[in-house]
């Protein structure tokens, strides 16, 4: 069981690509350093493999944090979790259900006005999962450049604490601590627990 997420930065055209493009692929590096399971392609669409399930769901708030923390663009991913069937030369060569419910779940999101989605081979399951999405978006669609700044840091540096964090931005710590209550970062996180669990039963 792998998960892939498929991927297109919204509003690209409005921005030149030197300036979001280099923030793309540090954040796909960080996720995945093996730079073969990751692709940019078509200019503005990515696809990005991962071994396993767990923390998909953070792995996509943190590309997500990334994108956002350019202003005026924005980022739509679609989650797939399935087997791997064939491994080709590069990832979007590669197949598997996995493969297949990112991409199409990624076509259909543009018509459903959704940033963020999960499929899997589990309707009921998917039907849960993207109900919290859905309402993990209203906060997350909403973020501010400092925002996501925040909740970028607190994944890369998840020991840290936030008088740490306030060093590394230059910020007072209760700055800080209103900036990770703004990204209703506690909640996102308490989600991503929720998801693992319930993706590990599948």
């Amino acid at each position: 069981m792998i998960s892939v997420i498929t991927g297109d930065i919204i509003r690209s055209k409005g921005v030149k690509p030197t300036i979001w493009l280099a923030q793309l692929k540090s954040a796909l590096t960080f996720l995945q350093p093996d730079d073969r399971l990751w692709e940019i392609y078509r200019g503005d669409s990515f696809q990005i493999e991962f071994k396993d399930t767990q923390d998909s769901f953070l792995h996509a708030v943190y590309i997500k944090a990334c994108i956002k923390m350019i202003k005026g663009l924005d980022v739509r991913m679609a989650i797939g979790m399935g087997a791997k069937t064939y491994r080709g030369t590069s990832v979007t060569e590669s197949n598997g259900e996995a493969f297949q419910f990112s991409g199409e779940t990624l076509e259909n999101l543009k018509k459903e006005k959704l940033n963020l989605k999960i499929k899997t081979a589990n309707p009921n399951l998917d039907r849960d999962l993207n109900l919290y999405i859905k309402l993990a978006l209203i906060s997350m669609d909403n973020w501010t450049t400092n925002s996501a700044e925040i909740v970028k840091m607190h994944i890369e540096n998840p020991k840290s604490i936030q008088t740490d964090l306030a060093q590394r931005i230059g910020i007072s710590q209760d700055a800080i601590s209103k900036r990770v209550k703004r990204a209703n970062l506690e909640e996102i996180l308490e989600l991503n627990t929720l998801c693992n669990i319930k993706i590990t039963n599948l």
